[in-house]
């Protein structure tokens, strides 16, 4: 037996915590499967897509003697188990090139593939750096500019984000071309510079599974590879080699700024974003003297306005934005105020806060 009265939740967990990398159609059909190997006291659970892998191990009471690995449809696996009552115990037995789950009275024949054609990733963290720091604050970093990311640029260094180690901090940077958002916080130790291009996947997946809390998470830095070990999940990435914008020139330094309350700003942005041309989501940023007025309009000619009352006293600007792009920003301000800084009506604005101050977010501007 190669599982044996094993309750749902214990077998369900590994699995979703790994399920994210698993896509039902592939090239190559074994990596829409899932590695489940049995060791001395030991299940190990592993997914790949040869550019991420993630693995994670659960402990069983009865010792294994002889080890056994298995690989099977990870999808199909998760929803079969996901169904089940929650109280289930499943036992899984390999019989020819078929996995058997049992439950109460369910029976389930799942195809499997040869372990031994599971393709691992190989080790390439020779001479890595490695930093430890909590979970909660490297999860925060990267939740803080991972939405900048590009989607599926031709420009592929963009679809990523930046990890920056020097000295004793740890930098992260994310652009679409469009906007781009900065981060970064201290950690532990003096580290010569080094700087990696980690993908949107991996970067997502770390967003997912990483904990608000104060448990550590290791990181190993290499030119080819990232390996991230936190509360008994081992995440490994490849890392995307290309040259990344010189992010330093693009965040601008200016004398106009606007002090704004964050959430009756997101608010207005909102209210405005309903009637904005459903494609471009443009907005109007309309500053004149102690008064900001966004509109927005579509192509059925309908218009949205909004007035906000400013302390602001310098020269009328009339400048266009993407809505959503704005609504990001402030989205990841906790601070009650927000801080818009202004340059000409052909330059970007640059919002930042009080309270996070290492925060720094950029957005081009737009016609309208």
């Amino acid at each position: 037996m190669f599982i044996k009265n094993t309750s749902k939740q214990t077998i369900l967990k590994p699995l979703q915590i790994i399920i994210g990398i698993v896509e039902k159609k592939q090239t190559l059909p074994i990596l829409s499967n899932v590695l489940i190997e049995k060791e001395t006291n030991q299940i190990r659970f592993t997914a790949t897509d040869l550019e991420i892998q993630i693995t994670t191990t659960i402990a069983t009471e009865t010792a294994n003697d002889v080890t056994e690995a298995i690989t099977v449809a990870g999808k199909k696996l998760q929803e079969i188990l996901r169904i089940l009552p929650d109280q289930s115990e499943i036992s899984i037995e390999l019989k020819e090139s078929k996995a058997q789950i049992k439950s109460n009275k369910s029976r389930f024949s799942l195809q499997t593939l040869p372990a031994q054609d599971f393709p691992k990733l190989n080790n390439q963290l020779n001479g890595a750096n490695k930093i430890s720091m909590p979970q909660k604050q490297l999860k925060a970093l990267l939740h803080s500019v991972q939405y900048a990311m590009a989607m599926q640029d031709v420009r592929y260094y963009l679809n990523g984000v930046l990890l920056i180690i020097e000295g004793n901090k740890i930098k992260a940077v994310a652009t679409d071309g469009h906007r781009l958002a900065f981060n970064e916080c201290e950690i532990v130790g003096n580290y010569e510079k080094q700087d990696i291009i980690l993908p949107r996947k991996a970067i997502s997946e770390l967003c997912k599974l990483l904990e608000d809390s104060d448990n550590t998470v290791e990181i190993e830095f290499s030119s080819q590879q990232v390996k991230a070990d936190f509360s008994g999940i081992t995440l490994i990435s490849k890392v995307i080699e290309g040259k990344f914008p010189d992010y330093e020139r693009v965040i601008p330094k200016y004398s106009n700024h606007l002090i704004l309350s964050r959430v009756p700003m997101q608010q207005a942005l909102q209210r405005a974003a309903i009637l904005s041309n459903e494609k471009f989501r443009g907005v109007r940023f309309v500053l004149t003297e102690q008064k900001l007025t966004i509109i927005s309009s579509n192509s059925e000619q309908e218009e949205a306005q909004e007035e906000i009352e400013t302390d602001y006293h310098g020269e009328a600007i009339d400048i266009g934005f993407n809505v959503n792009y704005l609504m990001d920003g402030l989205s990841n301000i906790s601070s009650e105020s927000a801080i818009f800084s202004f340059g000409d009506p052909n330059s970007s604005i640059l919002i930042t806060s009080d309270k996070t101050p290492e925060y720094r977010y950029v957005v081009m501007p737009m016609r309208i």
